[in-house]
């Protein structure tokens, strides 16, 4: 899995070989063969493993963040925690690497997208919806405010980073931009006479 990986994001997709990986993992071809039916299928899973472990802790702490006492220092930690989520350097590496795949790969394209940008959508439209609930934010359409919240905290480091290295940012700019899109986000969804 490890030289797979390393391959693939030093040569992408097209560039690298089951038997590069074989001989960089120092087994036989027929070893890889034994794990995975094939060269995409062996992306899907290192990819698909990856967003699994750098995802699912920030979807729980959106759980709990539903559920609130201090809905501002709370929704800044959640912000700081999205962003640190998406700018990890695995994560940003695999999912330019899914992107120049996606024509040869779309089912792989289409999953990543299920699998990070989507199911985080839903849940943060879940607990917005809770908070609307509560009578913390006003929501009227938790889908809509769980895709503003992402794109204000991520939306700019995401976007250069995609294009520019794994940090085009220092962590002080990272959480500076968090925070700027919390505020805004609160400043569109606070009820009126809140905060």
């Amino acid at each position: 899995m490890n030289a797979a990986t390393q391959l693939f994001l030093e040569q992408g997709y097209l560039g690298t070989s089951m038997d590069q990986i074989a001989a960089a993992a120092r087994v036989s071809k027929p070893t890889v063969y034994k794990f995975f039916a094939d060269k995409e299928s062996l992306l899907t899973h290192i990819v698909l493993s990856t967003l699994d472990r750098a995802g699912s802790p920030f979807r729980a702490q959106l759980a709990t963040l539903a559920t609130t006492g201090n809905l501002e220092a709370d929704l800044r930690s959640a912000g700081h925690r999205y962003l640190d989520t998406v700018m990890q350097p695995a994560v940003l590496r695999l999912r330019r690497l899914v992107i120049g795949a996606s024509p040869q790969l779309p089912d792989l394209a289409i999953a990543y997208y299920q699998r990070a940008p989507a199911q985080t959508l839903d849940a943060l439209a879940d607990c917005l919806r809770a908070l609307g609930d509560r009578g913390l934010l006003r929501v009227p359409e938790p889908a809509v405010a769980a895709a503003h919240f992402a794109f204000l905290v991520i939306g700019q480091a995401l976007d250069k980073s995609l294009f520019c290295g794994d940090a085009p940012f220092s962590a002080r700019e990272l959480a500076a931009q968090a925070d700027a899109g919390v505020s805004a986000f609160l400043a569109a969804y606070r009820p009126t006479g809140r905060g």
